[in-house]
Order: structure tokens, then sequence, then C-alpha cells
């Protein structure tokens, strides 16, 4: 339902607005401002190129600011009202000592107020490790690749660097007591791990910083605005800056180490995982340095400072102090200005900016800082009664699932099994009862998993042995099971999981493990231990561990991927065990119960039915506050057409059987010919696929289709790797400014360019295609996902049983468990085998895939392109479709102006038409 104002509730104003707001505009900032009134859960959709963007941030925080200054006044009257009670004349019949007791009350109230203010100082971190864990998540939460070691934790970590320097009885693991498994999380722990209790959270934090008297924490209200890419992140500090907010509020832009990192011997690893590890390591060998130099003596504070052998960017705190006053001074600023900043004073902008999260009144930050629970935690975000807004929410379900997902390889298995063995035999005579029983548990583990890649191994089991007949195919095939179903397969149902992690976790094994590997490598000129192209053995080992946790899940809230392809087309290794997460509303809410609102903003939300049954089906629908609006462009600056026919008369079909066709891509090229002769500018035609756009431009270099092509526009193609597209864009623009500028200088004929793109690519995402760039947008086909992906026919699956009365159980499906990699037959078995849920959540997959990318084009009011989607199934009756009609799932101001034509000639006429006017329109504002 759409958002509506409160009877006797005033209209609020938006003066931050840099420009006149058109009136969708003006709707948008109110339906958002009223909801963050009322509270709870909000979907706003506006189209994009409607200015949803600076819309979200004039609404948003100006609801703080009037939010703010009504609790100031509602202060004022209070405190006005104590003042003039205080003046009243007592009353005889109240004793003096109980009118000293009242006013004692109140000041050790005050005091145990202002005393609790200054203990949690910044470090809301403190208030979730001081929670009784309730499950085994919570044990394993802070990820090693998110949360730095505190400077005890780091003296008894001994990494890589320094092993060679190390006896072995430095790899000793202390002895380990395993508490009683009905006290397991619920209490504290007696055992001191690295000189720090880990019951005791608040020595942690004043080792790490958290406790610095700098900041005291201002319990004011924050707002915490999350998008998918870092570009995106960027661009939304690039609208703030156009509004009076950029400097009046304290703003913090958050992103990862990869984007941080200004120390260029750590950017040469590349890998994020490794730059994450060789971070934290370099903080810890400096605390341990400085532990060294503490235990001296005398000349303890310069020598402490002298023989500091951390992280460069990180040695001076001073520095630190200084480019958290600096982002203060200079207003909002984005991930490059932060980098920037952190070059010009040697200063690490990662942690930086990581400071400014407790006194920041706008926390920009990517999606898995905010909607991973683990990264909430290391990084302090407390969402307690603030605003959080999540943009691009189009596919939030998904990308909140995957966060949860973990993967190992087998090359990872025999990494970590192998150290194990190596530490075992090295130590097994010195060590404790319990370490001994824990280490061995975790080589059963280990081996039990590697023997999953034998499929011809007894142990194996039963069940996943049928699985691996139904595949076949031999050595290459991908299976899914239960996680309960996998434990029993392996024989390892009765190891408990969750003592084993808090052993993990406890007992630093991972570091103590890998420490001593490295030192052995290192001793035998080895490095190749250290893992291969998986990354580190402390990867290998987290990986583990994150497997392991995800086992602890209840049975149905994922499944257990098996893969046995020995590479993929990536060059990956293709042999791995995965756990896929099909769940999403446990963890959701848990962002929801906390905050005072939770805003899902973008240009296509809809169908919003699927998102509530995913994300929170504990809201009744007449309760989601949903508002929609339309765009701002006028019908005759947009021609959505479905073009069923080319230009020699032949059906265009790019349905799974039929697009590899020779006639078809041929057919295809036709029509591109016929288009660079009547779209003037820039034309970006989307491919389902890298793999499948690179067989069209083979079959056109062969026939001859590029060099026709190539004498209208100059053809430019979307690179597979990311860090390339923003140069390939560039120049794109570049060529069609210079030669709609009349600057002709190789080929006079030339009046543009085409660009060829992927659906799902990043420039299907988040780029902007604004007038020249992509005055047409072409859609080859309906970019369905391949039935063959697995994970993909897992999730169509248990969605189609939500909504069940037993919707704890993947449903029974065509093939019940057994569904194989490589078999597209079996996929879309099971696609029609939904009645509902699957089968529209696989449709709105391709339709949000295919609304993502024609909404590149018009991004202004006097914008105009026109979209054509090239399929007889856009044209085709929805009668005689097993699925929904894909135009149903257009966003409503492309369906009121949409054709479907039979005819290409029609289609070529209206294009002139279309083209004639609006370059006239354009040349006459």
């Amino acid at each position: 339902m759409e958002e509506k104002k409160e009877k006797g509730e005033e209209a609020p104003n938006f003066p931050a607005f840099p420009y006149k707001p058109y009136a969708i505009q003006i709707d948008f900032m109110n339906a958002l401002y009223h909801s963050l009134n009322k509270g709870g859960l909000s979907m706003l959709e506006s189209p994009t190129g409607t200015g949803k963007t600076l819309s979200i941030i004039c609404s948003a925080l100006q609801w703080v600011v009037d939010r703010r200054q009504q609790l100031k006044t509602e202060d004022r009257i209070e405190s006005d009202l104590n003042d003039a009670k205080d003046g009243q004349v007592d009353s005889d019949d109240e004793p003096d000592w109980m009118r000293n007791a009242v006013i004692n009350k109140d000041k050790k109230g005050d005091e145990m107020k202002s005393k609790k203010k200054e203990k949690f100082g910044i470090g809301f971190r403190r208030v979730y490790k001081r929670r009784n864990h309730e499950n085994c998540r919570d044990l394993f939460s802070q990820s090693v690749e998110e949360e730095p070691c505190t400077k005890k934790e780091g003296n008894n970590l001994q990494m890589s660097n320094d092993a060679v320097e190390l006896s072995d009885e430095d790899f000793l693991v202390e002895d380990y007591e395993s508490e009683e498994e009905g006290n397991l999380g619920g209490g504290k722990s007696k055992r001191k791990v690295a000189g720090v209790s880990l019951s005791s959270s608040s020595e942690e934090d004043e080792e790490d910083g958290s406790g610095d008297d700098e900041y005291e924490e201002d319990k004011k209200l924050q707002v915490y605005f999350c998008s998918r890419t870092h570009s995106q992140l960027s661009q939304f500090i690039k609208e703030l800056k156009k509004t009076v907010f950029a400097n009046e509020m304290k703003v913090v832009c958050l992103g990862s180490r990869r984007n941080f990192c200004i120390n260029e011997d750590v950017l040469k690893l590349g890998n994020s995982t490794r730059i994450n590890e060789r971070c934290l390591e370099l903080q810890r060998n400096k605390n341990k340095e400085v532990s060294k130099i503490k235990n001296v003596g005398a000349g303890e504070r310069i020598r402490r400072n002298k023989a500091s052998c951390g992280c460069p960017m990180l040695r001076k705190h001073k520095l630190q102090k200084e480019f958290r006053s600096m982002m203060s001074q200079q207003g909002a600023l984005d991930i490059e200005d932060l980098v920037h900043l952190g070059k010009s004073m040697r200063t690490c902008p990662y942690y930086g900016s990581r400071s400014m999260i407790p006194v920041a009144d706008l926390v920009v930050l990517p999606y898995q800082s905010l909607l991973s629970k683990a990264s909430r935690e290391s990084l302090g975000l407390n969402l307690k009664n603030n605003i959080v807004i999540i943009d691009e929410a189009h596919n939030l379900a998904d990308s909140l699932i995957s966060m949860y997902d973990s993967r190992i390889t087998l090359s990872q298995l025999e990494d970590v099994h192998s150290h194990i063995e190596k530490y075992f035999e090295r130590f097994c005579n010195v060590l404790g009862p319990g370490n001994c029983r824990y280490i061995q548990t975790l080589m059963v583990l280990t081996r039990a998993f590697r023997q999953v890649f034998l499929k011809d191994d007894r142990s194996y089991g039963d069940s996943c042995r049928d699985t691996e007949k139904a595949s076949g195919a031999s050595g290459t095939s991908t299976s899914s099971m239960a996680i309960n179903d996998f434990l029993f397969s392996l024989n390892v149902d009765n190891i408990n999981l969750v003592k084993l992690l808090q052993y993990i976790k406890e007992s630093n094994i991972m570091h103590k493990v890998s420490g001593y590997g490295d030192k052995v490598a290192s001793f035998q000129k080895k490095l190749a231990l250290n893992g291969g192209e998986d990354g580190s053995t402390l990867s290998s080992f987290q990986a583990l561990a994150n497997l392991l946790l995800s086992l602890t899940n209840k049975d149905g809230d994922g499944r257990i991927i098996i893969s046995r392809t020995s590479t993929t087309c990536s060059r990956e290794e293709g042999r791995y065990i995965k756990y896929v997460m099909l769940t999403g509303d446990k963890i959701f809410s848990e962002i929801v119960d906390q905050a005072h609102s939770v805003v899902l903003a973008g240009g296509t939300l809809q169908p919003i039915e699927e998102t509530r049954e995913r994300l929170f089906p504990w809201l009744p629908p007449d309760q989601l506050q949903f508002f929609s609006c339309s765009h701002i462009v006028s019908p005759e600056s947009i021609l959505p057409v479905a073009v069923s026919h080319g230009p020699s008369g032949r059906t265009f079909d790019f349905s799974y059987s039929s697009r590899r066709s020779s006639i078809m891509i041929q057919e295809l090229g036709q029509l591109l010919c016929n288009l660079v002769t009547v779209v003037p500018e820039g034309i970006v035609v989307f491919f389902s696929s890298f793999d499948y756009e690179g067989q069209v431009y083979d079959a056109w270099e062969a026939s001859g289709i590029l060099e026709r092509i190539k004498k209208k526009k100059c053809l430019f193609r979307e690179p597979r790797k990311n860090t390339y597209v923003e140069s390939v864009l560039k120049e794109y623009k570049e060529t069609i400014d210079t030669l709609s500028s009349g600057e002709r200088k190789e080929n006079p004929s030339q009046s543009g360019a085409m660009l060829l793109a992927v659906v799902g690519g990043k420039i299907s995402e988040g780029i902007n295609l604004s007038d020249g760039m992509g005055r047409c947008i072409v859609m080859v086909g309906l970019p369905y996902a391949s039935p063959s992906d697995i994970e993909l026919m897992e999730r169509v699956k248990y969605i189609e049983g939500l909504g069940d009365s037993d919707s704890t159980k993947t449903p029974n499906l065509s093939l019940g468990n057994e569904l194989c990699s490589g078999e597209v037959h079996a996929g879309f078995n099971v696609l029609r085998s939904c009645r509902r849920r699957g089968k529209e959540y696989y449709e709105n997959l391709c339709m949000k895939a295919v609304n993502q990318s024609i909404g590149r084009a018009i991004r202004h009011i006097n914008d105009y392109a026109a979209i054509l989607l090239v399929d007889t199934r856009y044209a085709s009756d929805s009668s005689k479709r097993n699925f929904c009609h894909p135009t149903s799932k257009l966003p409503q101001w492309i369906k009121d102006r949409f054709v479907a034509s039979t005819d290409y000639g029609e289609v070529h006429r209206m294009l002139h038409q279309f083209f004639k006017h609006n370059k006239k329109r354009w040349l006459q504002q």
C-alpha cells in the first residue's frame, strides 16, 4: 500500500534540496519522511534517473534534524517543569529523610549514567561481546579477516615473518579443558587465552583503542546508508555534496581494506583475502614487539616508539587523530578522497575512517559491512533505534543469504590436513589430553571431507554415491545434500561441532598450526606449503572454520553442494564443498528488531510479495509501507518496443535451445546493421552472458557483419575484468562526443559508437548511460539463469515451499534431493514441477536483470532513448506461455508506453520518427 500522511501531521519542508524539486520528488521525500516518523519497515520505489539518491538524502537527514530539534524542545520543557517543581515549597507532611533520600537517589542515578556513558566510550562492540551467546554463530562471529587482534592476543600469535626466529615451543597451544556441554557459551570462560580472559571484553577494547578517552559515546541518532558497490557509494557522496548536509553533519564512508589500503607492499598482494591477512599480521607483529620492549624495563617509552615494526601507516597514533580531525573539517569525503587524504598524511585511511563511526551522523557503507552480523560487530555498528537505508534493494534477499555461504576447496582441505598432521606429529607427546582430542577431531573431519571427492571410497556412504550416479557424468558431477544427510554419510554426525568451534576460537589453534607450518616451509625453503591459488594456510583454516560453522545451522536452512569438477572456465579449482544458505528472514530480523526504521529503496522493487515472503514473512502485507512513483520524463521521450521479427522476416527466438543457431545470430546482426543507420550517437546491446557475447562476436566477425557495423559505429566490448570497465566507458563516451561534434577523422561516415555489454556485468548495474551514451538500448532475448545452476535450483525448490505448513524442509519436487549440474533438463523439470512461487522467483530474477539493464538510459528529465526488447516472447500471447508474460514485470512507466511489433519495417519507421522528433526538441532546449 502507498504511504499516506497521518491526519493532522504537518507537511515537512526540505530546504536542503539544491534545485526546485519535481512533483514526484516531493512525493518521494514526503513518503520517506512519514515512514521514518512511523518507524518499522518501508519500501520506496523510484525509477532510475528520477533523483532518488538526492531525495533520500534530503528527506532522511531533514528528518534527523527535525527529530533532534523535537527532542531538544521536549528536554527543555521537561527541564523547565523540573525547575518549577524544585522551586515549590516543601510539604510539611513529607519527612526530611525521605526528601533527602530521593535527592541522593537522583544523584546516584545521574552518576551511574555518567559512568556508564564514560565506560562504553566508542566501543559499541562491548554491547555485543558482553551478551550471552545464544548460538554457535555468536561463538565464532569474529572472522580473522575482519577484526584486528588486541595487543595481548598478539603476543602469542606467531606469523610467518617471525616464525624462523622462534623455537618450536612458541607454537605449542596452552592446555585446554573443555567446559561442560550444558554451560557452553552460557557462562564466563575461566581459561585465559593469550593473556586475556575471553569473558572480559573491557580489557580487549581498551587495548585496541576503542576505549580511547578522545571519544565519549554521544547517544545521538545515526543514519546508516548502504549500497551494493563502492562506485554507488561514491555516487551517493557526490550527491550529498550538493546539499548543506555535507558540511553540517559528520559523515564517514566505509569500505574494504583493498579499496582503502595505501601500503604499497600490501597492495601488491592483489587478493582481498591476502591483503586482509597481511594487514592484521602487521598489527600483530607490531603489538608483539611493543610488548617485548616493554618487558625490558628502563627507557620503556622511548624504545617502544623506536622499535615499532608494524604497518608504517599505523605507527603514529597522533597522525590518526589528525586524520579524523581533517575528516571533520573537510566534510563529506568518498573513498577516493579518503585514500588521497591518507596518502598525503602517511596514515591509514581504513582505520582512520572506522574510528569515526561512533561520532558520525551519517555512515555510508557497502552491503557486507551492514548486513553481515560478524562485520557489524567487528566495526562496532550500533543499529539500536537508528535509521537503516538499503539502496539498490531489488536483489536484497539473494545478496543477504549469499553472505552466509561458505566454501572450501580440495586443495585447501589438503593444505589444512597436511599442516595439522605435521603439527600433531611434532607436539603430540607434549600436548594435553584436551588439545589432543580436539586436534585429532579436526584431522578426522578433514580426512572425512576429503573422502567426498573419492566417489568410489566406501566410507563416503550410500547417499552420496546414489546422488553421484544421478549425474551421469564421471568425475565432473555436482550434487546437493541436506546438512544431516551429509554428516551421516561421512559418519561424523556424532562430533559436537559447537564445542569444536569453541575450541578453535579459544585455543588459537589456527594461528599456532599455520605459524608452525610457515616456519617449517621457510626452513625447508618449500614455500608451496603456504597454499596455492586459494591463498595462505590461514585462509584455508578460516574456510574450514566457516564451513563447520555453517554445518551448525538448522537442517532446512541451507544445502550442501559438492562439486567434483577438476577446473572451471575461470581456472578456479572446481572441486569443493559449499554450504548454500537458503533462508534470510532470521538474519534480516536481527536488523529490523534493532533499528527504529529500515527503508528498502530501489528503482524496481516489485513484485514486493516475494521480498516479503523471503525476508519478513512475519509482517502482514497491510502493515508494509510501500510507495511507488512514475518517471519524470514525458511519454514522447521513450520508445519501448518488442521486436519479434528481424529485417528478413525471421522470428527472433533466443531461448536456450535456439539462441546459438547461426541463423538467429546472423538475423540479429542484420538488425544491428539496420539500427546503426537510424540511431544517432550510442547504442548499447546487452547479451545474456560473456560466453554468448563472445560466440556472437566471432560469428559476426567471420560473416563480415562487424565490418558493416564499424562503417557507421565504432565498436566497443565490455571487458570481463571490472577494473578495465571504466577505461572502456571513458573511451566509448569520448568517441561519441567527438563524432557527434562533427570531428570525424578516420571514417567520415561514422556517427557514433556501439557497446556490446552483458546482463549482470558491471555496465548493467549502476552505470549512468545518459544522453548520447544510451540513445538506444537493445536487450537480446530473455536472460534467464541457466537451469543447470544447481545452487539456483536449490533456491527455487526452497522458495517453492515457502508458506507451506512445513516450510522448514525443501519441497520434494520432481528430482527430490538429487540434482546435478550440467543436467539442463533436470533443472527444467524442477521448474515445471513448481506450482507458483519457485517459478515466479525464476521469472523475477530474469526480469529484474532486464529492468536493471534498460534502466541505464533515461537519466534526467530532458533525456530520451529507444528500448528494443528483441525476442518474440516479449510480444507473444501470454495465454500460450507456461510462465508469466515478461512484459507484465516491466516498470509501470515503460509498460504505459510499450509497443509490440511483428514487422521490422514498422519498427524502423517508428525509430526514424522518434529520433527525428526528439532531436528537434533537444535543439530547441
